[in-house]
């Protein structure tokens, strides 16, 4: 499948056997008794190694699930606020946005508008500013205060 006339191969020791001709190279591929990769394809020339394809491919595969479990996706959870909402149940959905941000999440806070509540835009942006100061110190607005149609976005993170 090496489509390139001339390697740069290395051997399954790691060393350097230099820059060979295809067949030269799978000849001291077959020789060793293994399989001839190529590593780097852009590269000029082109970089083979001398590997045993199976555990070559085993180890690739275990360093990409390794990777994989190291990444943690960062989900964005969302919380909902109307603009009659009461002082306790603002501080019970705040508790869970902690919790959220606590977790490592991202959180969208929408503050919704309703009816005449329309004609108030300016309330909505004193509610975000609320939560924003009552969430405390240790966060972070990824997102400022936005207004889309009937609702007002905001995304919050942890410092």
């Amino acid at each position: 499948m090496i489509r390139a006339p001339r390697l740069r191969v290395i051997d399954e020791s790691g060393d350097q056997l230099g820059v060979l001709s295809k067949q030269e190279a799978l000849d001291v591929a077959r020789n060793a008794g293994l399989d001839l990769v190529e590593i780097s394809p852009n590269a000029d020339p082109p970089v083979a190694k001398v590997v045993d394809w199976g555990k070559f491919n085993y180890q690739r595969t275990k360093q990409l699930q390794k990777s994989k479990r190291n990444n943690k996706a960062t989900d964005i959870k969302q919380m909902r606020f109307g603009m009659k909402i009461g002082d306790h149940d603002l501080e019970v959905k705040l508790n869970k946005v902690q919790k959220f941000l606590e977790a490592g999440h991202k959180v969208k806070i929408t503050v919704f508008y309703r009816g005449r509540e329309n004609a108030h835009k300016d309330l909505g942006f004193k509610l975000a500013d609320r939560v924003i100061a009552d969430l405390g110190e240790d966060i972070a607005v990824d997102q400022k205060p936005q207004l889309a149609g009937r609702q007002l976005h905001f995304i919050v993170r942890k410092k």
